[in-house]
């Protein structure tokens, strides 16, 4: 946002606009500042502006990304794009990926196809590859469409927390901005400056290994239309199609001794002796190495963490990005709540309480997973060298039966995500996670398009008379949807279900009982009060 988009005293701000009286104060002042315009920081923003929240974004950088790094959008991103009106946007741009293709050395075992992954349990089934670069460029154009803009060019210089707000310095090219708003989020990535003013700290491991990626044209010795994963007895090798012909993102490791520099040739000596893979030529080459961290927590006062600022992990699985987004999402919703329905501040604390867990769980099961494909052992060299060939027949016929399974789907989608409502009901729970309640709302071919609205929404389903419906919408305050086919088998007929803007279900309960029992009103009466989730 710039000053320049100043609205007139008697107006209402925008979304995406600041209040600011820069020539008497020069203090600018806003809802939300967002530092860092990456991924996770752009979908903040395009949230915030879609609920209507002023904010504040800002970048060190001069523009978008320009390298391609994070690569593939799951289900759940999309289903979030879908929500802010942008979903056709991504899929004209996407492309599916079509299968995976494991093998050993040059030899793949099977092509296992992912065209039925997700089939009935989301509207965008399958793993979509749109590389970030593309994502950001996508964002900052919405936000443009809409009135909004990126202060690019301008760093967090300081940051100080106070009663009421937060109080930031941001400068760049000579130019020094101070900025007032209610809430900050650090959306600026591994090496956060939020994080490290909060005094948040960082923890986890990284990987001894120098890892790289390259973006490779005129690839040779892979399957073409596939994500291909190879193993040799020392090495992995891990790519994805980019769309065109002979065009994939390779990742894999370089052993070299200790402090020895990786070269983009003894890469290609690399891949070409081990997988028999070549290539003529590569748009980005980079080495890194991999963390597996976790803030210590993601809200600190009034300032929150998000995206790599609050966890970063491995590349396996093509989480990273994706949790970003969600993380942004999920905390768009929540400031929303309390900014402009009236919300409490423990509003505010779902947040940590429901996306560090899935940090947490991530980083645990990507680290276990990553240090399995990449461990250097003896016996892990075994493993490679002498089992994985005898068992390629095996692993041809189990592997596609597998990935069929649509719990495994769901999972690596992040469309299975839970969490719990309330510290009660997860003690009344006794561990058991509710099919429903805490998790992202039951796909039912036609419910979604309600969820477009970002608001608080009551669901029900199959038969219910028109009374019924007609008092929940009195008594709660807010918009009632019915459907009468019930097609996914966790959703109930003669069930109320209570969603929140995210997307999540707050509640469920049997119709009448819910009538009864939700005292929730909408942002024209007394704030949204979030029950507890019931038994009903």
């Amino acid at each position: 946002m710039t000053p320049e988009m100043t609205p007139r005293p008697e107006q209402e701000p925008a979304a995406g606009t600041l209040t600011t009286d820069v020539l008497t104060t020069g203090i600018l002042t806003t809802d939300v500042l967002i530092v860092g315009a990456g991924p996770t920081g752009l979908m903040l923003a395009a949230c915030l502006q879609r609920l209507g929240v002023r904010f504040l974004i800002a970048d060190a950088k001069h523009g978008p990304t320009r390298e391609s790094r994070a690569l593939a959008l799951q289900a759940r991103s999309l289903e979030i794009y879908d929500q802010l009106g942008l979903v056709q946007r991504v899929l004209e741009q996407a492309a599916v990926a079509p299968a995976i293709a494991p093998g050993y050395r040059e030899h793949p075992f099977a092509t296992v196809s992912f065209g039925d992954l997700g089939k009935g349990v989301t509207p965008f089934p399958g793993i979509h590859i749109l590389e970030q670069s593309r994502n950001e460029r996508l964002l900052v154009a919405a936000l443009e469409e809409r009135g909004g803009s990126v202060l690019w060019g301008h760093e967090l210089l300081s940051l100080e927390q106070g009663e009421g707000g937060v109080t930031a310095r941001l400068g760049g090219d000579g130019d020094v901005r101070r900025i007032e708003a209610r809430y900050l989020v650090g959306a600026d990535g591994a090496s956060s400056t939020v994080r490290e003013f909060s005094g948040i700290p960082f923890d986890g491991v990284t990987n001894p290994d120098t890892f790289y990626v390259a973006d490779a044209r005129g690839v040779t010795g892979l399957v073409e239309d596939a994500v291909n994963l190879r193993f040799s007895a020392g090495d992995f090798l891990l790519t994805f199609p980019q769309g065109a012909v002979g065009h994939h993102r390779l990742i894999g490791v370089v052993r070299t001794p200790d402090g020895e520099q990786v070269t983009e040739e003894e890469t290609r000596r690399t891949v070409a002796r081990e997988f028999g893979v070549g290539y003529r030529d590569s748009s980005w080459f980079s080495t890194y190495r991999v963390h597996h961290r976790v803030a210590a927590r993601f809200r600190s006062g009034r300032v929150f963490l998000a995206g790599d600022a609050a966890h970063v992990h491995s590349p396996v699985g093509a989480q990273g990005m994706n949790t970003g987004l969600q993380d942004a999402h999920g905390l768009a919703c929540a400031l929303a709540d309390v900014l402009l329905r009236g919300s409490g501040d423990e509003r505010l604390d779902r947040y940590d309480a429901e996306r560090r867990p899935v940090a947490l769980r991530l980083v645990r099961t990507t680290d276990r997973l990553f240090s399995t494909i990449t461990a250097d052992s003896s016996f892990a060299r075994v493993i490679r060298a002498g089992v994985l060939p005898r068992l390629a027949p095996l692993l041809g016929w189990v592997l596609p039966r597998l990935a069929r399974r649509a719990k495994l789907y769901e999972y690596v989608s992040q469309i299975r995500i839970h969490y719990w409502m309330s510290a009660d009901a997860r003690r009344r729970a006794k561990g058991r996670r509710d099919r429903l309640i805490g998790r992202r709302l039951a796909w039912n071919e036609d419910n979604f398009a309600a969820l477009r609205s970002l608001d608080w929404t009551v669901h029900v389903y199959g038969a219910a008379d028109q009374a019924s419906l007609d008092r929940m919408g009195r008594e709660s305050g807010l918009p009632v949807h019915h459907f009468e086919t019930v097609r996914n088998p966790r959703l109930v007929g003669g069930q109320a279900v209570l969603v929140r803007p995210d997307g999540f279900v707050q509640d469920a309960r049997k119709l009448p009982a819910a009538v009864a029992d939700w005292a929730v009103h909408s942002a024209r009466g007394r704030g949204v009060r979030i029950p507890a989730p019931g038994t009903g």
